[in-house]
């Protein structure tokens, strides 16, 4: 703003008005000035309180074209940016982190709401038991913002490059703004790029092709019963699905049908629609159906158990049925430590759900086939950290099963970096220390010769391991390993 451009400002009507012109940077000053000597008058610190001008100045320059890719419509909608860019100017820097995440949030929530919000739930939360709570929009809020944003991921609202930006601001949320107490410290250019990226890839990013026709399939099971030209005309879209998001339909599907109270002719249309799409089911998925009997069955879900047990029946589907309960209560306890990982008072909780766990996996380290990949995924998740500190009580139960690991789980272990949830955690300096302990762990178990090269590899990798997933390197060596 040059000296020639007028500030705005609020008459006590609140209509915006314009002053006389005045330069942007003797107006910050001395709004400070007058802001500091009043808590200089109230006896209150004015050391480190506000982020200096400079910083502000940036944001402020910056902002403009942070917001380029919002319409009128979005703009005036968008309070919570209103705020952030407030707050921002008086030099509350953490508060203003806070107020992009909450606008973030607000948005990704109108876009699930916008899409199925049952479906979503089947996808983003894993408890059965938690699950039965979401039912509504209304219900999005008992969510909380990781399992909102994975399973906006899961469903395609999100792009996976999107993902894992979008994640790195929630972490920066959690531990650099006014959310808790922190010492860390945010530049004005920051905070831009941070708003351009949740414009961009949530605010205004649109449908691609492949998740609008999810939805439109969504509405039509759920309106009324399909005729066998639309059943003809789907099974041809399962075919073009990418794998992804043929695992997340099915996911979603088997959650709308075990819901208890569904419509007849929506039962109807998903047990037509069952068969046509397991055939490009992936091994995990179709184990994580047979899982879910299992867990139906523990939990004496008697009637869900039923519906679940329908649709392994209705593509025989035994083969995926685990060998015996004890499955149910692993995976009970795999989620459990998922659950405590992602909460509050995570270093108090984790050892006891760790403990848990490591008492059902035994000392020979036994891990069904059916939960091996959910289960050595959660035990990296919780080993590389939220970032920010280590449960050094659980830490040592971690290594201890990762130790148990056969060279199938080492195998796993080594792969875990292709993850876009694990890929993103990678970006965090206290995760990426835990990934090289991780490796020197595994390396004695790593035995096949096309896993051994991609260890090398992975050694050798010039850049930090969050990168490692987009190396055409490394993803030649995961190409050639065993499925």
């Amino acid at each position: 703003m040059t000296e020639s451009e007028s500030l705005p400002a609020a008459s006590a009507s609140g209509e915006v008005v314009r002053r006389e012109p005045q330069n942007a940077l003797d107006g910050l000053r001395d709004f400070q000035d007058l802001i500091l000597a009043r808590l200089d008058d109230l006896g209150l610190p004015t050391e480190d309180v506000l982020v200096a001008l400079n910083h502000r100045l940036a944001l402020l320059a910056t902002t403009e074209h942070a917001l380029a890719g919002l319409n009128d419509e979005q703009r005036a909608r968008s309070a919570y940016i209103a705020k952030m860019i407030m707050a921002g100017s008086v030099g509350l820097f953490d508060a203003a982190l806070n107020y992009l995440w909450d606008e973030t949030v607000i948005e990704l929530r109108k876009r699930v709401i916008g899409y199925d919000i049952s479906y979503f739930y089947a996808v983003a939360e894993k408890s059965e038991s938690r699950r039965k709570e979401l039912k509504t929009a209304e219900d999005l809020v008992k969510l909380d913002d990781a399992k909102l944003l994975s399973g906006a991921r899961e469903i395609g609202l999100i792009s996976d490059v999107g993902y894992h930006q979008v994640d790195h601001i929630r972490f920066m949320r959690n531990y650099a703004s006014a959310a808790h107490p922190n010492q860390v410290s945010l530049t004005g250019l920051q905070l831009a790029d941070w708003l351009e990226t949740c414009i961009r890839e949530v605010i205004t990013l649109p449908h691609n092709t492949v998740v609008a026709e999810i939805k439109k399939l969504l509405v039509n099971v759920q309106a009324d019963r399909l005729d066998s030209n639309y059943l003809a005309q789907t099974a041809v879209f399962f075919k073009g699905l990418p794998g992804e998001q043929a695992d997340t339909l099915t996911i979603g599907l088997f959650g709308v049908y075990t819901t208890i109270g569904g419509e007849p002719h929506t039962l109807d249309n998903i047990r037509d629609l069952w068969p046509k799409l397991w055939p490009y089911v992936s091994e995990d998925t179709r184990f994580w159906v047979g899982t879910r009997l299992a867990r139906f069955l523990a939990n004496a879900d008697q009637a869900q158990a039923v519906l679940a047990r329908q649709l392994i029946d209705l593509v025989q589907g035994g083969s995926y049925l685990p060998d015996e309960i004890k499955v149910a209560e692993m995976a009970e306890a795999v989620e459990d430590l998922l659950n405590v990982h992602l909460a509050r008072d995570n270093f108090y909780n984790e050892p006891r759900v760790a403990r848990r766990l490591a008492e059902l996996v035994g000392e020979h380290g036994a891990v069904p086939d059916s939960l091996a990949r959910q289960y050595v995924k959660t035990l990296i998740t919780v080993f590389l950290t939220n970032g920010h500190g280590e449960a050094f009580a659980a830490n040592e139960i971690y290594l201890d099963l990762i130790s148990r690991f056969d060279p199938e789980q080492a195998s796993l272990a080594l792969r875990a970096f292709a993850d876009a949830e694990i890929s993103s955690q990678l970006q965090r300096q206290l995760s990426q220390k835990k990934w090289d302990e991780l490796l020197n762990v595994i390396d004695v178990k790593i035995t096949g010769r096309p896993e051994r090269e991609l260890l090398q590899a992975v050694r050798d990798f010039p850049g930090t391991p969050d990168k490692l997933r987009l190396d055409s390197g490394i993803k030649r060596h995961l190409a050639a390993l065993p499925s």
